[in-house]
């Protein structure tokens, strides 16, 4: 589930608490959480609803003036009709990490060992952020393509390496946090 800046700033200010959103399977669950780059959020319900059955409060509390700025924003989207609750509980845990440049000995070799289980038979990690290294701010397809993968599994796979704090979203594109170009020197050192 993506949240725009304009949304989630309301969300903090406690103006928004509820999203609309139209989905064949949902992609939140009540009592999960939504990381984002501006912080995280609580999903505290996500609940099934029939258009004619959202109510004013709840259009308010979404922050839409009326039915049909809800219309606008749904589209010709398929999929049944959900009500998520949000709730801003903090910043976001992986804006320090990346930052963090200066691995220790003991940082670097945990992190090794995680990308090595994170690799499994096929090893990717590592073309990936020399990619992203090489080439920050390129498009994921065109990233995709130069590895031969999916863009769906190439951008699940920079979700996890950002979940470790080693890249960064672009608007377009991704590039190496700090942490991960400290990480990548080190291996290239040590090769």
């Amino acid at each position: 589930m993506q949240i725009n800046a304009a949304d989630f700033q309301a969300i903090v200010a406690g103006k928004v608490d509820t999203a609309f959103r139209r989905w064949v399977r949902p992609t939140v669950k009540a009592g999960g959480t939504l990381t984002t780059s501006a912080g995280v959020l609580a999903v505290d319900a996500v609940d099934a609803v029939a258009l004619n059955a959202v109510r004013d409060a709840d259009l308010k509390r979404a922050g839409f003036a009326d039915r049909a700025a809800l219309d606008a924003m749904l589209g010709k989207r398929e999929g049944t009709l959900h009500r998520i609750r949000l709730r801003y509980i903090g910043d976001d845990p992986r804006a320090a990490l990346r930052e963090a440049s200066a691995l220790s000995e003991a940082d670097a070799a945990e992190l090794t060992r995680t990308i090595e289980r994170m690799d499994g038979a096929t090893p990717w990690v590592r073309a990936t952020l020399d990619l992203i290294g090489q080439r920050p701010g390129a498009p994921a397809q065109d990233l995709a393509e130069v590895l031969s993968r999916e863009k769906p599994k190439f951008k699940s796979n920079v979700r996890r390496l950002k979940s470790l704090g080693l890249t960064e979203s672009l608007p377009v594109g991704y590039r190496l946090s700090p942490r991960g170009e400290a990480w990548l020197a080190r291996t290239i050192a040590s090769a």
